[in-house]
């Protein structure tokens, strides 16, 4: 007979990472920038971070919710920064 040992513990990081994406089911929130003043782009970015953590932190013992987490953040902070760089190339073509 073969003995299977942590079956229970992934099961039950499966099932909090289950939970966790059923946490960020719809809209996660809305930040405000200006586009041409990097500190305001700095402070949505942290703004975004911050709803993420707030939103997934009871699950940041997990392996698989905290890899979420960081491509979440990382695929954010890049939708930030290119919708800064967007808006300062329209505002620039207005002038």
């Amino acid at each position: 007979m073969v003995k299977i040992t942590g079956l229970d513990k992934f099961t039950r990081t499966l099932d909090d990472a289950q939970k966790a994406f059923a946490e960020i089911d719809g809209e996660l929130g809305a930040v405000n920038f200006k586009p041409n003043d990097p500190g305001s782009i700095e402070a949505a970015i942290a703004q975004m971070e911050a709803m993420i953590d707030e939103r997934l932190g009871d699950y940041a013992s997990n392996p698989i919710v905290v890899q979420m987490m960081e491509g979440m953040k990382e695929r954010y902070r890049d939708a930030i920064i290119e919708r800064a760089a967007q808006a300062r190339m329209e505002g620039d073509s207005d002038q």
